[in-house]
């Protein structure tokens, strides 16, 4: 099957049981403080899994646009991918594991409605208690499980592995039902139950996995010892490919470390789209479906340098990259030496590298934007519109990627001494010239230069720590932070753009935001820097109309009627068909009558908000600043 097909049925599957198919949130989360990307499926749902009403009901799917920065050391592989769309279907207090788990079963064997996969390829894991949480092993599922299985003819046996680990050193034993411990089946977005900040959910879950077979098409094993004795479904030898993963989201971290029960209880579903569509043509190489074969058609690389393996892996890293690079542009993020903007950087800088060595056609930069847009046109319009302005991004980052390369060429030539570069050296060259190591090594090797890679590991070793260490207060808010400060910043937001739009225009919209417990951080279109006078005004509005104690009103509506009203929304951001909009006034505004005509501000917001603005405190700006061409960035604070 395609992409396009899998997603398609997914979403049809779900929605003829009950399910409002909800839009993919940007690749760039709103209003939350903790990470830089949406790198999972329930991270915009946060709010709805803590017990607030979604506009759309208790049972929603979507495909998830998602990425992880973590993975990109990791891709090369034949599966890692830092962009990928998760598959989603969730319950907000509605069914739970007995109707989940056969739904997605039906879904993964069906051959009419959905993938039609043989179920003797698939393996479950379940979780197996944790007695320090108090958490019990997730019997049910194991109960659950057994009966699908017998209802295809499979005998499926049990077997506690506990660890990744035992598994490794015992085997599957025979076993289609596995259960493993908190590091494997414990879903949260911080990790492990020990990583998790008061007040984050999470749950134990049960995953699936598809079977490749012992042997390849050759006959050769599958499994290498190199990742362990005997191979299980948690084994990383490619053998088993996970697909899906239905979290049963009924638990919350307290402030003590222990935990206790939701208000109610979630089912959190993410199965990896391009995972699925590659178990479907039983392949276990993602980067053989169908969007990848596209992409490398433009790449054209030569065949006998994909008869290598190091061939093969940097064209992985290319397609993957510039997929994931494409996606970033297209929900706002340009190449910096900051945040986003820095991921997005080094994923274009690798791709430059690496298609030193593999020499893809020339022009082959704006072909690649061309197809990706049109391949996703249907799902992702945005990037067919945004066509010439992404190739523009990514091509400006490549050049100045060998102008960077042609000035570390010339620090290279300097630092050589006595036939070697030091480690130092050549950690100096790629945190002050964008020089990766491959690249160091590989001029040095033409040069007959030794390097002491033992040295540059150490540097960057310290360094990563160094950056984990600075990134890490990013998470202090707690990743579900409600705080009563984070609420209170959050309403002061909301006045901020009304106040910057009365004071600037209304050409002033946004195009991002972050909220911690500390400040907010607005980030808006506009091409000047404000003046004193301009500051000034905004503060001044902000703080009487926060002196007025305005009522703040939480409203449903169909999305046509919000847009009606004109509420402010976020530049790029797709919606569902009924939304949340918040208003701020008039003074005598009540939830039965909004009186949107003579509100403040109107903004599409899922909330949590103050009740009135009295309750925030008075609001300073402390920073304005550019960020982009175009975009300016405002931190703003309350005391």
């Amino acid at each position: 099957m395609t992409l396009s097909e899998v997603r398609s049925r997914y979403l049809k599957f779900f929605a003829a049981r009950g399910h409002n198919v909800i839009p993919s949130a940007s690749l760039v989360p709103e209003n939350d403080p903790t990470t830089l990307f949406t790198s999972s499926g329930m991270q915009p749902l946060v709010p709805y899994l803590l017990g607030q009403p979604h506009p759309e009901g208790r049972r929603l799917t979507d495909s998830q646009k998602s990425f992880r920065a973590d993975d990109i050391d990791e891709v090369g592989d034949n599966r890692h991918t830092t962009f990928f769309e998760m598959l989603g279907n969730w319950s907000l207090g509605d069914y739970f594991k007995k109707e989940q788990l056969p739904w997605f079963f039906e879904f993964l064997t069906d051959k009419k409605d959905g993938v039609g996969l043989d179920p003797m390829n698939l393996y479950v894991t379940v979780f197996a208690g944790d007695s320090e949480m108090e958490i019990p092993a997730d019997d049910e599922s194991v109960r659950i499980w057994t009966d699908l299985f017998h209802s295809k003819d499979i005998d499926a046996k049990y077997v506690a592995l506990g660890s990744e680990e035992n598994g490794s050193a015992v085997g599957m034993q025979g076993g289609r039902i596995f259960s493993y411990d908190v590091k494997k089946n414990w879903w949260s977005r911080a990790g492990v139950p020990s990583k998790m900040p008061a007040g984050e959910p999470g749950g134990p879950d049960s995953e699936v996995f598809y079977d490749f077979g012992e042997n390849d098409g050759s006959g050769r094993p599958r499994h290498d010892a190199t990742f362990g004795a005997h191979c299980h479904p948690n084994c990383d030898c490619g053998r088993f490919l996970e697909i899906g993963n239905s979290v049963f989201m009924e638990y919350k971290r307290r402030e003590d470390g222990q935990f206790e029960k939701l208000s109610q209880q979630n089912v959190d579903f993410g199965g990896g789209l391009e995972r699925i569509t590659a178990a479907s043509i039983g392949d276990p190489d993602v980067f053989h479906i169908d969007i990848f074969d596209a992409m490398a058609n433009v790449l054209a690389v030569d065949p006998a340098i994909m008869e290598t393996e190091e061939g093969v892996r940097k064209t992985r890293i290319i397609l993957d990259h510039i997929r994931a690079a494409i996606f970033l542009v297209g929900d706002g993020v340009l190449p910096s030496n900051k945040g986003q903007g820095y991921v997005l950087r080094r994923l274009l800088r690798r791709t430059a590298l690496f298609s030193l060595s593999v020499k893809p056609k020339e022009g082959w930069v704006d072909s690649m934007v061309k197809v990706v847009a049109g391949f996703y046109k249907d799902s992702y319009e945005n990037l067919a519109e945004d066509e010439e302005k992404v190739a523009m991004a990514i091509n400006e980052e490549f050049g100045k990627f060998m102008a960077a390369v042609a000035e570390g060429l010339r620090e290279f030539e300097k630092r050589k001494g006595a036939g070697m570069i030091t480690g130092k050296d050549a950690f100096d060259l790629y945190q002050s010239y964008g020089f990766p190591w491959e690249l160091t090594q590989e001029i040095a090797t033409e040069k007959g230069i030794r390097v002491n890679k033992e040295e540059f590991e150490r540097e960057f070793t310290k360094h990563r720590d160094l950056s984990r260490t600075a990134s890490a207060g990013t998470f202090k808010g707690g990743l579900a932070d409600t705080s009563e400060k984070t609420v209170r910043l959050h309403t002061a937001h909301h006045l901020l753009l009304r106040a910057l739009q009365q004071v600037l225009g209304p050409t002033v919209k946004q195009r991002g935001s972050n909220i911690t417990s500390e400040r907010l951080r607005l980030d808006y279109l506009h091409d000047a820097k404000l003046t004193d006078e301009q500051k000034a005004s905004v503060e001044k509005i902000v703080n009487e109309k926060i002196a007025e104690d305005l009522p703040v009103i939480r409203s449903e509506m169909a999305l046509e009627d919000a847009e009606k009203l004109g509420a402010e929304h976020e530049f790029g951001q797709k919606y569902p068909a009924r939304v949340s909009v918040y208003s701020i006034g008039p003074k005598d505004a009540t939830l039965e009558n909004p009186q949107f005509d003579k509100a403040f501000s109107i903004e599409f917001c899922g909330g949590p908000h103050v009740s009135h603005t009295g309750e925030i405190g008075h609001f300073t700006i402390a920073k304005e600043e550019a960020v982009a061409a175009g975009i300016r960035r405002i931190r703003g604070v309350i005391e």
